[in-house]
């Protein structure tokens, strides 16, 4: 038991990978939260845990409340409202997520899960709030799940590798660009439906995951700029001889966006073993 839990640990906070720990921190939360609910039924017969659960950690559509559950928007991206669905979510993080840290390293990772739910649940609101349909729902609907940060990373995923194929079950071979298409295209027809908020949640997550690797596509990296704000800086400054030279070795930023434009316009088979060395150690340089 002891060996299984040292390598729960390790994968989570020692290996590196962001992907691990999301996947841990989700499962724990809902270990606890639904453990500890299925003992109070069994022994005391009430449901103080699931209601406090959905009062205080899932996203409200009600701008009052929202306004006094101001943590919401975070909280409800960690939380699950049953064994699929937190299974299914867990294993397109995993598969994407995995793809994503392969080919940009793991400091975007986080960012990514993190704005994406955010941009889900300001999707979410939003509709609630706008469209006449749900003007009788508004009062009393929230959401709940991971999944419009699981979609951001699907869609970031598929943005960055389009021709980039995986093996499904009963399917075989499939390109990222088709999977991600897919459920973007099932989300849309479905948001008149009985999950509608979740749905327009979804659709926030695909958008941002579509629009940051365009823009970083472009030189302009949202969660590296964000997460720079917060990194501290030595103060010591290294005056070098022959400053146009990366002794470093580290891959110029010009070459990286290049590289990124053509996988994404003829896929990653196009590029030639320079290119793909580049991008090697360039995704070992974002490692931290």
């Amino acid at each position: 038991m002891s060996t299984l839990w040292q390598n729960i640990q390790y994968k989570m906070l020692k290996s590196g990978n962001r992907i691990n720990l999301l996947i841990g921190i989700n499962v724990l939360i809902f270990l606890i939260v639904n453990i500890a609910s299925v003992i109070e039924h069994l022994v005391f017969r009430s449901e103080i845990i699931d209601y406090y659960t959905k009062e205080y950690l899932l996203l409200p559509s009600f701008l009052p409340k929202l306004l006094t559950h101001f943590w919401t928007p975070i909280t409800y991206m960690f939380m699950h409202a049953g064994i699929f669905h937190i299974l299914f979510n867990m294993l397109w993080l995993y598969w994407f997520g995995q793809i994503f840290e392969e080919y940009l390293g793991n400091k975007r990772t986080i960012g990514l899960y993190i704005l994406g739910g955010l941009t889900g649940a300001l999707f979410f609101v939003a509709a609630y709030n706008i469209f006449p349909l749900f003007s009788t729902l508004v009062t009393d609907s929230t959401v709940v799940g991971a999944s419009a940060s699981v979609m951001a990373v699907i869609v970031a995923t598929a943005t960055l590798l389009p021709d980039y194929s995986i093996s499904l079950i009963l399917i075989g071979p499939v390109k990222l660009k088709w999977i991600a298409l897919f459920y973007v295209v099932i989300d849309f027809l479905s948001i008149a439906g009985p999950n509608a908020g979740g749905e327009f949640a979804h659709l926030g997550g695909a958008l941002f995951g579509f629009v940051y690797i365009k823009q970083l596509q472009r030189g302009r990296d949202w969660i590296g700029a964000i997460t720079g704000i917060f990194r501290s800086r030595s103060k010591m400054k290294i005056a070098a001889k022959n400053s146009d030279k990366n002794q470093s070795g580290k891959p110029r930023q010009e070459e990286i966006d290049r590289i990124l434009d053509k996988i994404s316009q003829t896929g990653y088979e196009s590029l030639n073993k320079q290119e793909k060395e580049i991008l090697f150690r360039a995704s070992k340089d974002n490692e931290v």
